[in-house]
């Protein structure tokens, strides 16, 4: 199951584990960057080959194959899961191919690395976490791909609270805030698209925040109340923002069919309040990922644009020596960060899919469930569902529970 034909080297050799990626857009970029990279600076148990790369246009595909180091090019997706050289399938397309792929690829018994959200729908999220399960238990391996689990500063964090420091947990405060379709202009993109992409902001950045809050604390939301708002309801086609229709004078334009912003409180395991923001248009922010947990011993803030930093605040200190303080996370004892440069030299976003794939082939060689696991994925898959489902009852208080694996 984890070796093939590319192994070669000679006796005590790192056997080889061929990789077929499916899409080859702004995920597929950082995915190949990481499978190329992450056995120049870890010492996985398997070794990564980018066998094949699928994409639906072979001279797109081919392009994105030559730039990214993939040794073949597939333009079905189903001849690449057919590949005696992929043992991994890594799915970075679109939310709406996921379930289809995912299932038929743990089925042929091939690993599966799935970016996030898990799926467009809890009904499909509930089919790929049942086919992830089915698979398991014959040593097939699943993830879903929360790439920002694997930022050291937020590694650290979830150290910090497993080992109590915090005391108590209170309040959780998330917010992710981008900027990129401010401009009215900006074209009918797929993440504008509900049957694409499930759900606009809500799923593309807020699944981030959810999973981020879960991981960090180890408890669930269990509840939420819920607002979502789209501010531009109508923009130029993707493939007519170029110019303009010649018979109307004007661009062609398409409706946006997801949320542009979603904001919800909600109630996590043990009580602790909670409160998220998920938006498009906060106007001057560019990937501002931020999550602050208060407790009664102490806090933890943390921005992913000051993404190498930590700020924790101690309250067993005595009140004259009392703040946050700043923990540049670059130590070799901190996680991940000891395989890179020397302390003080940063890490980037690119880094976190390096980890994300390294802890991958660790667990398929030890054979273990990595996580965030499908049933993770899932769970985050309910929580959007809850949101929505407030959001459109005039922001009611919804459990997670109510929502059904067949909605």
């Amino acid at each position: 199951m984890t070796s093939n034909s590319a192994t070669g080297g000679g006796p005590g050799a790192i056997p080889a584990i061929g990789v077929g990626m499916v899409g080859y857009a702004f995920m597929g970029r950082a995915h190949s960057h990481a499978w190329r990279n992450v056995t120049a600076f870890f010492d996985p148990p398997l070794r990564p080959v980018l066998a094949a790369l699928a994409g639906r246009s072979k001279e797109r595909a081919e392009a994105a194959a030559a730039s990214l180091g993939w040794a073949a090019v597939e333009t079905d997706w189903r001849d690449l899961v057919a590949r005696d050289d992929v043992q991994i399938v890594d799915i970075c397309t679109p939310g709406d191919s996921h379930a289809e792929i995912a299932i038929a690829a743990l089925e042929a018994g091939k690993h599966v690395l799935c970016e996030k959200p898990l799926a467009n729908t809890v009904a499909e999220a509930a089919a790929m976490a049942e086919a992830a399960e089915r698979a398991a238990a014959r040593g097939v391996r699943s993830m879903v791909a929360f790439n920002y689990r694997r930022v050291p500063a937020i590694a650290l964090a979830r150290r910090l609270v497993a080992e109590g420091r915090l005391g108590e947990l209170r309040h959780v405060r998330a917010q992710y805030l981008q900027d990129w379709i401010v401009d009215p202009e900006f074209p009918l993109v797929w993440r504008l698209q509900k049957d694409k992409a499930g759900s606009g902001a809500l799923g593309d950045i807020g699944a981030h925040i959810i999973d981020t809050a879960q991981y960090i604390t180890g408890r669930l939301i269990t509840g939420v109340s819920a607002i979502t708002e789209t501010f531009v309801t109508e923009r130029p086609l993707a493939e007519e923002s170029a110019g303009l229709s010649a018979a109307a004078g004007t661009a062609a334009k398409g409706r946006v069919t997801v949320d542009d912003a979603a904001l919800f409180i909600g109630r996590m395991e043990g009580g602790v309040l909670a409160s998220f923001e998920a938006t498009r248009f906060a106007t001057g922010r560019k990937n501002g990922l931020r999550i602050e947990i208060n407790g009664s011993l102490g806090s933890l803030a943390f921005d992913f644009e000051a993404m190498n930093e930590l700020w924790f605040y101690d309250n067993t200190q005595p009140g004259a020596e009392a703040g946050f303080r700043r923990i540049l996370v670059t130590e070799p004892d901190h996680p991940y960060a000891g395989a890179w440069w020397p302390p003080g030299h940063g890490l980037g976003y690119d880094h976190t899919f390096t980890h994300e794939v390294k802890d991958f082939l660790e667990a398929i060689a030890a054979g273990t469930d990595p996580a965030p696991s499908f049933a993770d994925g899932l769970r985050v898959q309910k929580v959007l569902a809850a949101v929505e489902r407030s959001a459109a009852d005039g922001s009611r208080w919804t459990s997670v529970e109510e929502i059904e694996e067949d909605a």
